[in-house]
């Protein structure tokens, strides 16, 4: 169990904007027959814990993420993971795009890339 001064150090290395996670592992899947997916990925972070199903979607010609949800009994979506601040949700939407991009730029469908951590 960590030490509660670990983890008020962590706390406060958040609210300073410095990333405490980083995506080691990208496998994305082009997807063509929806105009508005573009990709669905499996992000693995920190060689430890992964996310499945993070669509890369462009709507009026920008692209953003759909972290994956599940549909409630009243028509609302439920999100099962997702970044809990702004500067992380861009940080994977930056990587998710480059990879994109590479993908397209070799004309491949699916794509697998190991990235290595960043410092920040």
């Amino acid at each position: 169990m960590p030490r509660i001064s670990t983890v008020m150090h962590e706390l406060e290395s958040a609210q300073e904007g410095r990333r405490l996670v980083n995506i080691t592992e990208v496998r994305m899947r082009r997807v063509e027959t929806d105009n508005t997916t573009k990709a669905v990925a499996s992000l693995t972070f920190d060689d430890s814990f992964v996310v499945h199903e993070v669509e890369l979607k462009q709507r009026r010609g920008e692209l953003f993420i759909s972290m994956p949800s599940r549909r409630l009994p009243g028509g609302d979506y439920l999100d099962i993971a997702h970044p809990v601040n702004s500067s992380t949700r861009e940080y994977i939407k930056e990587e998710l795009v480059s990879v994109y991009e590479q993908a397209v730029a070799e004309g491949r469908r699916q794509y697998r890339i190991t990235l290595e951590p960043t410092a920040d």
